[in-house]
């Protein structure tokens, strides 16, 4: 592109917001006692259990881990077969492998990018151990349809919400509602702990599991032992994982959970900023919100209506870029990854998020943004899509 860009600096699709209150608070444990697993976890975790009220979180060293611990704790085992989205990222499928299972993928619904409950009821057989919805870009799941179908079929529902920290389904906060709930701190989610991660539940069996598990399977409740030769004594019971988070880690996202109201409040101000400009462009369809959940928007995504463009999305992605603006793709699909076609996936197994996958860009959404930046993501969009509109 000759033009001069629209931004003279590069804008990413997301980025952590860290404060002098952070930084304290990571200093305060640096100078204390107790740098890897100690107070600041539990207290965290307290925090996370309260903020979504659940009666129980345990937290890992990284939202992938947590998802392998919920796995593990709803006894997954080889030959198990689970079903989840192929819109996501690859950790969500992942996790299943990690314990011998098989997964599933049902299709998305056309409209939120969720899982369609009505493909996951096609997709059960008598393997089938649990269901893995994922809270795409932060709008929750049809969880309600979801439960009906997991009762109805016994099975677990373990919830990748690693968008959704925040986020609501009819009234209830996310983290209260499945199973299991997994939440990510990565840097670009809602609040961070560099890496991290937590599993919320309300089932005391999950939480004990969990707890070890992320330990190397290892115990010291003395009600769980099968022998005790003193107060040092400890066993490992099972094959299990170092998972765990750092009290380093620990206080960075309690000092970050103090500022999420805010941050979820300058996340749905700009993703609201971008449907007004947006709406109206037949070129592009902008995110379409379920009524039964409020969003927590971790992401944007626009749907390119690519048969009134005169090129593709990778044009319009390079286009984009050269204006400075750091669009992404959020994802490709799962079974189109080079590994999961080795397991037999193909293109052409699930048409809508393939259908999708070619439309859809992510732009610009985080907190520390201002409406200079997003005003800018507009015009730019707005440029680019009247330069390769067909006019149609």
């Amino acid at each position: 592109m000759n033009q001069k860009p629209i931004r003279d600096t590069y804008l990413p699709y997301g980025r952590q917001w860290i404060d002098n209150d952070d930084i304290e608070a990571v200093v305060e444990v640096l100078k204390g006692d107790f740098l890897t697993t100690g107070p600041f976890v539990y207290k965290f975790e307290e925090a996370i259990a309260d903020y979504v009220g659940a009666k129980y979180a345990v937290s890992f060293a990284n939202g992938t881990a947590a998802l392998h611990g919920a796995c593990f704790a709803a006894g997954i085992t080889a030959g198990d077969e689970v079903i989840t989205t192929p819109l996501t990222f690859a950790a969500s499928a992942n996790c299943i492998l990690y314990q011998g299972g098989t997964p599933v993928f049902a299709d998305i619904n056309e409209k939120t990018y969720n899982i369609d409950p009505k493909e996951i009821e096609k997709c059960i057989r008598p393997r089938t151990k649990a269901i893995i919805p994922v809270d795409f870009t932060g709008q929750p799941a049809c969880l309600d349809e979801i439960g009906e179908i997991a009762k109805k079929h016994n099975l677990v529902v373990i919830e990748d919400a690693a968008h959704a920290l925040g986020a609501t389904y009819r009234g209830k906060k996310i983290g209260s509602i499945s199973d299991m709930t997994m939440f990510s701190f990565h840097p670009v989610k809602h609040i961070t702990t560099g890496e991290g991660g937590m599993i919320t539940t309300n089932n005391k069996d999950y939480y004990e599991k969990l707890l070890q598990f992320r330990t190397h399977g290892i115990t010291r409740d003395p009600g769980k032992l099968l022998n005790n030769h003193g107060p040092w004594y400890y066993e490992m019971q099972f094959l299990g994982f170092n998972y765990r988070l750092t009290d380093i880690q620990a206080a960075l996202g309690i000092s970050q959970l103090q500022k999420i109201d805010q941050f979820i409040e300058r996340r749905t101000k700009y993703a609201a900023m971008y449907t007004e400009a947006f709406i109206n462009i037949p070129e592009i369809i902008t995110p379409f919100q379920d009524s039964d959940g409020v969003s927590s928007w971790h992401l944007y995504v626009i749907q390119l209506d690519l048969t009134r463009l005169s090129t593709d999305r990778a044009e319009i992605y390079r286009t984009l870029l050269d204006h400075n603006i750091g669009v992404n793709v959020h994802y490709l699909p799962i079974h189109l990854l080079p590994y999961y076609k080795e397991l037999g996936f193909k293109h052409g197994d699930l048409p809508i998020s393939e259908f999708l996958y070619e439309a859809i860009l992510t732009l610009p959404l985080f907190p520390l943004m201002n409406e200079t930046d997003v005003e800018d993501v507009i015009r730019a969009v707005k440029e680019t899509i009247t330069l390769y509109s067909k006019g149609v």
